[in-house]
Parts: C-alpha cells; sequence; structure tokens
C-alpha cells in the first residue's frame, strides 16, 4: 500500500525546466513584468529570475493557475509575489490576494518580501498567525490591506469570530509549502477557506513534493492547472558536506559539545525533536558559556522574531530548532547543520541540510545516529541516494568533556524545574524563551573554564 508521502505524478499540462544552461540572458524584463517591479527586483538584488520563476511567472502572467514544485530556497516567493503585484497594478483593489502558509516565520518572512517588492507601488500587507492578540489583528484586517499573509487556523478564527471581515473580493489564492500545510494537519482549515472565498479567482499551489494529499488538494481548488517543475528528484546541494556519527543514545549531548568546539567560529544550527528537547539543549549550552538561543513553537512569537533576529544579525552563533525552522527560512550564514535528534521524515532531512550551503556556499551537515535510529537513518540514505561518510571523533577527547556536560545537563534541569516545570514555563508570556537571563543557577557555574 502506498504511504501518503509518495510521489504522485499527476497528469496536466506540465513545464519542467530540464535547460540547465543558458538562461543568463533572460531578465525579469523578458519575462513580461513591468518597469517599477523590475526596479523593486533591482533593489533586492535579484540580478536574474531563478529557475522556478523563470518558469512560472510567464505562465501566471497569463492569467492560469499554477502549480510549482520546487526545492526549499528556490526563489518561490518570488515566483508567486510579482504576478499578484503586477495583476494589482492593472486593477487596484483591496483584500487582492491571500497567501496560506505552515509556520508563523515563513508567513513573516513571505510579508516582507512582498513589501519590499510594492514598496514603489504602496502596498499595505498584513500578517495574520497566532500567538498575537486577535484584537490587534481585527483592527489591521479592518483596514482592509493588499495583501494578507496567514497560517490557515487563526485565518479560520477571524473569518468565523471577526464582525465585517470575509474575502469574497478575493482574486488570489496561494497555498506556499502546500505538502507541509497538509502534513500539519490543516487539512480541514484549508477546507473551510476554500468554501468561503470566490471560485474565479488565480490560485497558485507550490510544493516541495507532490505527495498524494497535495494532489487531492490540486483536484479541488485548481482549474486546468499549469504544472511547474524544476527539480523532480529529492537531493541536497552538491556544495553541503554530509556526514554522520554513530554514537550511544546517551553520549550525544558530550558529541554536541565536542563538535561545536571542534568547528568553534563557525554559524550552526541544531535541530531537535521536541519543544521540551530544544530548551533543554539551549540551557545547557549556555551553561556552558555557549551562545545558544532556542527556537520553538512553545515560545511567545516576539521570543521567536527576537531569537531570529538575533541569529541573523550574528550576535548569536547556535541556533537550537526544532523543524518550525527546517523549511523556508533564509538565513545566508548557516556553516553547520547538526541534526541532534534524527528527524522521523526523510524529506525532512533534505529541509534541515537545506539551511546551509545556500546561494553557491558550501556548508556541512552532521547527523548524529543512535543505536535507536538505524533504520530511520537508512531510510535517508534510501532518499538521497548515497552512503554518507563517517564523521571522525576522537573518542578519549569526547570523553574528557562528560564531567562538565553532566554538570551543565543538572543545572539545565534545575532551572527548568525552578521554573515550575517545561509547561509552565512555555506557557508564560514572560517565560525567558531565551535563556539570556536564566535563574541564579549560572551563578553556581561561573567557573569559565576553556574545555
Amino acid at each position: 500500500m502506498a504511504s501518503s508521502d509518495e510521489e504522485v505524478d499527476h497528469a496536466g499540462e506540465i513545464v519542467e525546466n530540464t535547460d540547465q544552461t543558458d538562461n543568463d540572458n533572460v531578465t525579469f524584463k523578458s519575462l513580461g513584468v513591468v518597469d517599477v517591479l523590475c526596479e523593486a527586483c533591482e533593489g533586492l538584488k535579484w540580478k536574474s529570475p531563478s529557475k522556478i520563476q523563470r518558469e512560472a511567472i510567464p505562465v501566471a502572467l497569463t492569467g492560469k493557475d499554477v502549480i510549482g514544485l520546487a526545492e526549499t530556497g528556490s526563489g518561490k516567493t518570488g515566483a508567486f509575489a510579482i504576478p499578484i503585484l503586477q495583476k494589482l497594478l492593472e486593477s487596484p483593489q483591496r483584500l487582492f490576494g491571500l497567501i496560506l502558509t505552515p509556520t508563523r516565520e515563513l508567513a513573516f518572512q513571505i510579508s516582507e518580501q512582498f513589501e519590499a517588492l510594492g514598496s514603489k507601488i504602496g502596498v499595505k500587507c498584513c500578517v495574520i498567525v497566532g500567538g498575537i492578540d486577535m484584537m490587534n489583528q481585527a483592527l489591521m484586517l479592518a483596514k482592509k490591506p493588499h495583501i494578507i499573509v496567514s497560517t490557515p487556523g487563526r485565518l479560520v478564527d477571524h473569518l468565523e469570530n471577526t464582525k465585517g471581515f470575509n474575502l469574497r473580493s478575493l482574486k488570489f489564492l496561494v497555498m506556499d509549502e502546500a505538502d507541509r500545510i497538509l502534513n500539519m494537519d490543516f487539512e480541514a482549515e484549508v477546507d473551510k477557506i476554500l468554501k468561503v472565498i470566490p471560485r474565479e479567482r488565480s490560485t497558485y499551489l507550490f510544493s516541495a513534493t507532490m505527495t498524494k494529499k497535495v494532489a487531492k488538494l490540486q483536484r479541488a481548488s485548481l482549474k486546468d492547472p499549469v504544472k511547474v517543475e524544476v527539480n523532480s528528484k529529492y537531493q541536497t546541494v552538491e556544495k553541503l558536506l554530509q556526514y554522520y556519527i554513530f554514537i550511544p543514545v546517551k553520549f550525544k549531548d558530550v558529541y554536541l559539545v565536542y563538535i561545536l568546539n571542534e568547528l568553534a567560529g563557525n554559524s550552526f544550527m541544531v535541530f531537535c525533536a521536541t519543544c521540551a528537547n530544544t530548551q533543554r539543549v539551549a540551557l545547557m549550552l549556555r551553561n556552558l558559556g555557549l551562545m545558544a538561543i532556542p527556537l520553538h513553537g512553545q515560545m511567545t512569537q516576539a521570543k521567536r522574531l527576537g531569537s531570529l533576529a538575533k541569529f541573523k544579525s550574528k550576535s548569536r552563533s547556535i541556533l537550537i530548532a526544532t523543524d518550525v525552522a527546517s523549511r523556508g527560512l533564509d538565513i545566508p550564514h548557516v556553516d553547520v547543520v547538526i541534526n541532534l535528534d534524527i528527524p522521523t521524515h526523510s524529506k525532512d532531512y533534505i529541509h534541515r541540510v537545506g539551511r546551509t550551503a545556500r546561494a553557491g556556499r558550501s556548508g556541512k551537515s552532521i547527523t548524529m545516529v543512535t543505536q535507536y535510529d538505524v533504520e530511520l537513518y537508512q531510510r535517508i540514505e534510501h532518499l538521497i541516494g548515497k552512503q554518507l561518510p563517517l564523521y571522525n571523533t576522537e573518542e578519549q577527547e569526547v570523553m574528557l568533556l562528560m564531567e562538565r556536560v553532566s554538570e551543565a545537563q543538572r543545572h539545565a534541569k534545575m532551572e527548568i524545574n525552578e521554573n515550575g516545570g517545561k509547561k509552565r514555563k512555555f506557557g508564560r508570556p514572560d517565560a525567558e524563551d531565551d535563556t539570556e537571563e536564566s535563574s541564579g543557577v549560572r551563578k553556581k557555574m561561573s567557573r569559565k573554564r576553556k574545555y
């Protein structure tokens, strides 16, 4: 029986980019983009259109529905933002476009790009996500922005509870990272939204993978779509050096600290499976004097954006994150990705390691495999079609860190308990989520010696 994550090929008009050669002379202007938007692209330093933009923009400008299949970091936002803004210029109106996205951070990022591209034409955007006061959002919606960027759940809340708000005049619907929206069980919310928006609209569906769920959504929401595909295989970037390390589960933290020391001076993203582990690891590393900050779904929205800002500005060099940060976020300077917890879905591996080696840069990824992860790891190797080399470590040197790491683990646990356990800590709006000012326990660890 086929799994829901299995690749599905759906019949339809396909535009597949197989020509890797001479696309250098393609410009936004030659794709049919108007001058004011071409200038905005120059302002963003987009010298020439990416593959997905070259294929999707001309099709979208003819008014057809588009399915875009492209890997993360391929310029998908520009591929749907430019046609929407061009159509908005032709027939200005409020509540013109709706972009649905799976995570809050991605929503803010998409909104920033819309505002940057539409800066010369006065485009008003509004981000509607959880973790922010509903009343403030209702006031923003009352001003009727041109573009709404939203997560499905919070948009349904407003459609059902905010008086006077409706999307009956909507002209464009975009579902970005559609496979992930559906994997996160937003199907019911998406169905509700589709029922209350006009049938006469343009719809763009962008996804990294064509799963059965995405194919079903396509049939339900798109009319005679053109399928634009720029990368039909799962693959990781050539300049990415990928390694694995096979260790007993009880030594994970020690090996993490060892690798962070070995590769000191780099910028790291460390992926964990749960919010609780993300918080614990961040506290442990800070107790060892390492500049680590967490990013997970149980932090307040202000703290999440704060963590991202600190990492992007390079004032913090280690970001400990759940899969909330594995897709779509464009942080160009990540040097090393560490999978502290191996991803349950093999495709999430591609997205996680895709945070590094972006835009032609090189990068490194290290995946920790314990005695319980062998099958999951084999699935990843099967998916990417290659066996990864072992990352070399000196076991004796690693074990020298054992005592210090154990002490830091104990203090991290004490800090979580002192703050009333992880539930209360994560739930309180004033909880110090980035662990910048942990309670007095850190003073007990003030011995800042080099290890």
